[in-house]
């Protein structure tokens, strides 16, 4: 059976490819649909004028700026704004799980602290870190306390990181898809095809018929 450190062991390391690949997945498409549209869209014309149907010209997005605060504010917040409420479980269990193994780490790194301290010939015994636990015998090697006092520490550091990551990668989320949500992804998207004549120069300094094609997205 795998024990609660080595489950939210597991649990880091997939968060942190996880982290890796969301982010690089989101910001990288986001990018290449920001220069898409930038590229071939002219300055004075409008997108959803011509992505989106008169009828629903009225529809309302978020504003991706205000869903990026109340993500900040309240994690969760951004996804309920833009519509994604089954999201909204997924960020408060990753959040939750990582800070309820902070808490855990946290508590076993004071008490390693407590017992390399007390049972340290080197220092006074005055408990200034507490009294040591029971579960840690009074014959316990203090090199093995010292060492499990900085793995303990350690990882509960690691912890605080993946916690902040998991509280920022709620904003970009949220921020991201409030981006998403006004553009038309249907495969109904309009595409103009355009034939007509035209005239082109040959090397005689003189002019040929021809027929030009085009395509408009």
């Amino acid at each position: 059976m795998m024990t609660l450190d080595a489950y939210f062991l597991y649990l880091i390391r997939s968060i942190s490819l996880g982290l890796v690949f969301a982010l690089g997945f989101i910001l990288s498409g986001f990018a290449q649909n920001s220069q898409s549209y930038e590229s071939f869209v002219p300055k004075n014309y409008s997108i959803r004028s011509s992505f989106i149907d008169t009828a629903e010209t009225d529809i309302t997005y978020p504003d991706p700026k205000k869903v990026l605060k109340q993500s900040l504010m309240i994690p969760g917040w951004g996804q309920v704004t833009n519509k994604q409420t089954w999201k909204v479980p997924i960020v408060y269990g990753l959040i939750g799980g990582l800070t309820y193994y902070s808490v855990y780490l946290h508590k076993k790194y004071h008490d390693y602290r407590a017992a390399y301290y007390n049972l340290n010939p080197d220092t006074p015994d005055d408990n200034r870190f507490g009294d040591t636990p029971d579960y840690i015998p009074d014959n316990a090697n203090l090199s093995a306390l010292q060492q499990n006092r900085n793995f303990f520490r350690n990882r509960r550091d690691l912890v605080y990181v993946f916690v902040g990551l998991s509280y920022a990668l709620n904003a970009i989320d949220a921020y991201v898809f409030a981006h998403l949500r006004s553009f038309d992804v249907s495969d109904d998207l309009s595409m103009g095809v355009e034939i007509q004549p035209a005239i082109i120069a040959t090397n005689y300094a003189t002019h040929a018929p021809s027929i030009s094609f085009s395509i408009n997205f």
